[in-house]
């Protein structure tokens, strides 16, 4: 693969970075959307080094990285939606195949919704799609209580409530919040606050109303939607996320290699795989 050619394209409230990988022999694959949210591009490199044989985009979303967001402007899916929409036009490339993860995988719905024609596969690995679960209440009030700790006591305490509630098995039982706040030090955070509140995860995405899909406009839209679960990711909130989004198109989700990030290979998930995740991708894909 060549090296990433960089460049900007402005949206409503954000300038968003985005790069384009091309192959060394160009081939006959649909190009590749690879993107996150709140991650960015960097979080992606190991599974590009195994996609060299098609076009390659990927972007920081407006949240963070190296693209800017506009103090005050509203962010929600479906602004996030809409900047994956900006950055394909910008690439002049569509229609795209997409593996999206996390908050990603559910951005790319209300985008495929508003411009399928820009859209081929999608592979759509563990979306947090709280509202489609039986402790949505719980998880509400969880989520609350992470930004709320952001916001009162910066990021290390909360970042140690967040992990304490992906890392759960199973739904959330109804006093999931009164069991004790963990220590962000066992997880390697710091317990001072740093002032900072520009936090990607907790300061902006978090705060975001939960996207509620409408199945049966997915299931009309005419894109191949593939739900996407990790391999050993047990029964944690993001698989389950993925389980109810296939529940809801009336498809199987798909197993891929690994947990939840699959597609990294790092000190929190040494056993994960990225080659095997990205044989997997092209296997989907192709």
């Amino acid at each position: 693969m060549t090296e990433p050619t960089t460049r900007t394209v402005e949206a409503p409230g954000a300038l968003l970075t985005y790069d384009v990988r091309e192959p060394a022999e160009p081939g006959d694959h649909r190009p590749l959307f690879v993107l996150g949210s709140p991650m960015g591009a960097s979080g992606f490199e190991q599974l590009l080094e195994h996609l060299g044989d098609r076009t390659v985009i990927t972007y920081d979303p407006r949240v963070g990285d190296r693209s800017s967001m506009e103090d005050g402007s509203p962010l929600s899916y479906e602004v996030h939606g809409d900047d994956l929409h900006r950055v394909v036009e910008a690439t002049g490339l569509a229609p795209v195949d997409v593996f999206a993860s996390s908050g990603g995988a559910v951005a790319v719905l209300p985008w495929l919704l508003a411009h399928p024609d820009g859209v081929g596969t999608v592979v759509a690995h563990e979306p947090p799609l709280t509202v489609l679960l039986e402790d949505r209440d719980v998880l509400d009030r969880v989520t609350a209580e992470i930004v709320a700790t952001y916001q009162r006591a910066g990021q290390g305490p909360a970042m140690a409530r967040f992990i304490q509630l992906v890392m759960h098995q199973g739904p959330l039982p109804a006093d999931f919040l009164d069991q004790p706040a963990p220590d962000p030090a066992q997880f390697g955070f710091p317990a001072e606050d740093d002032g900072r509140r520009d936090d990607a995860l907790l300061g902006r995405n978090m705060t975001m109303p939960p996207y509620v899909p409408d199945g049966e406009a997915l299931r009309a839209a005419g894109v191949r939607i593939v739900p996407a679960v990790g391999a050993t990711s047990g029964a944690a909130m993001p698989r389950r996320g993925g389980e109810a989004l296939a529940a809801l198109l009336g498809v199987e989700a798909l197993e891929f290699p690994g947990d939840h990030g699959g597609f990294v290979a790092n000190e929190w998930s040494p056993a994960n795989d990225p080659a095997a995740f990205a044989a997997k991708l092209r296997e989907v894909l192709d």
